[in-house]
């Protein structure tokens, strides 16, 4: 069950700063484990979160590791596949088999999302604590070079209380999402020349509601026509509601100069037609937030400490997704946390970093420098224009960008992301900027 209520005296095995995916996960893998977890939330369950709302199939497979997806499945909407569209070409395309990941995805909110997983962790044994926020750190002690600091204590008060209230624990897991004020308080700092997305995002009814496909605009046009920056997502929610949204990557030069409430108001009128949104059909004024991508973000690890989803940066750059990394690196730490505790070893902590660098950090190089090339208008619009034609190619570059390859195996995707990393190899990540600067003349 999900309380308000928090035992002060009481010190327990983890404490997890935040309620989103990253946390949930956490407190869920912990206490089915045995552990003894507390969580706190800033806001009550259920609560609006700004996010496109959709679960990839390596976000399915944690749900259903979390015996989670006969209530997703009923509550959200089951989907098989990606239409992508782009500078007048536009193509179909499946979830690929995979032996380890499903096949079709689910759009649902995070409003209902991510209470069903608190709940689920709640049931497990963790003690859920919604609309109460963490302060700060009731104590903290600098770390080592390149490491977070200590903390012993979190600072606590209930919604509605002019009271705060110290909370201990052995470990402590951040999970606060981008903004991550203990992070910073702890010594977290971003990589500023790396990749960092923008977003915004609104509902609208919609006849097509129950679509078997998503969709991706890769160009948005201004009402003259002309290519604004930023790319476009609809996520049909099976209720009568799409989520309809925009993002933009730091990478473009143009980005710090474009209205993202403008941009909405682009891309809505560029599927108007198509979907049906429109003032009337609008159920509120859209939101949005931060990306913080391709672990841009660090020291994750500290004496007692870790970073996970947000917090650390952990967003894919190849498509924006962040659901599924929370929910994996939330596992991750609870499995180097329950094994630190087991060995009673603090030092077995750092292993949490080696983990993150083994499952993402080649691939976060290269769709960093991905990113950082296709954000060049004048490629885009030739990369597009021709693979949007060549529906293989198309499917490979689905099964890289939503990081859907098999290990050890040597098909096209695998083959195509091998290539793209050796091109990384050659072409350092710094060099990029000059390649995008000093372009020939045509």
């Amino acid at each position: 069950m999900i309380t308000r209520t928090v035992d002060p005296t009481h010190t327990y095995d983890v404490a997890i700063v935040g309620g989103g995916p990253a946390g949930t996960a956490a407190a869920y893998w912990l206490a089915a484990a045995g552990w003894d977890v507390v969580l706190f939330e800033k806001k009550t369950y259920p609560r609006e979160k700004t996010c496109g709302d959709g679960l990839t199939p390596r976000s399915v497979r944690q749900i259903q590791d979390m015996g989670l997806e006969s209530v997703v499945a009923a509550k959200g909407h089951q989907y098989h596949g990606l239409r992508a569209f782009g500078f007048g070409a536009s193509v179909e395309m499946m979830w690929p088999q995979h032996p380890v990941f499903p096949g079709y995805g689910y759009a649902i909110t995070r409003h209902d999302l991510d209470q069903l997983v608190a709940e689920k962790a709640a049931a497990a044994g963790a003690t859920i604590v919604d609309g109460t926020e963490v302060l700060g750190a009731a104590e903290t002690t600098p770390g080592a070079s390149g490491e977070l600091g200590s903390m012993n204590g979190l600072v606590v008060r209930a919604k509605g209380s002019t009271t705060t209230q110290t909370v201990r624990a052995q470990y402590y897991v951040l999970a606060d999402g981008q903004n991550s004020r203990l992070g910073r308080e702890l010594g977290v700092e971003r990589r500023k020349d790396w990749p960092m997305g923008m977003a915004l995002r609104g509902y609208y009814r919609s006849d097509r509601s129950a679509d078997d496909f998503i969709e991706s605009h890769l160009d948005i046009r201004s009402p003259e026509g002309d290519v604004v920056p930023g790319y476009g997502w609809i996520f049909p929610l099976g209720d009568g509601r799409i989520n309809v949204g925009v993002g933009l990557l730091s990478t473009d030069k143009r980005w710090k100069g474009v209205n993202t409430s403008k941009l909405q108001d682009y891309f809505v009128a560029q599927i108007a037609d198509r979907w049906g949104c429109n003032e009337e059909s609008s159920l509120g004024a859209p939101t949005g937030g931060r990306l913080p991508m391709g672990l841009s973000r660090g020291p994750r690890v500290g004496r007692n400490v870790l970073c996970v989803g947000d917090a650390a940066a952990t967003i894919n750059p190849f498509n924006g997704e962040g659901i599924a990394y929370g929910y994996e690196t939330g596992r991750l730490a609870a499995s180097v946390l329950a094994t630190t505790m087991v060995n009673r070893d603090a030092d077995t902590l750092r292993d949490y970093d080696n983990l993150i660098e083994a499952a993402y950090g080649d691939y976060y190089k290269v769709a960093r420098a991905f990113v950082r090339i296709v954000s060049d208008p004048t490629i885009l619009a030739a990369c597009v224009g021709l693979g949007l034609r060549v529906e293989p190619l198309m499917q490979e570059l689905l099964v890289i960008m939503a990081n859907l390859m098999t290990p050890g195996a040597k098909g096209p995707a695998e083959l195509g992301f091998a290539a793209l990393s050796r091109l990384v190899d050659v072409l350092p990540e710094r060099a990029y900027e000059l390649l995008l600067r000093e372009k020939p003349a045509a």
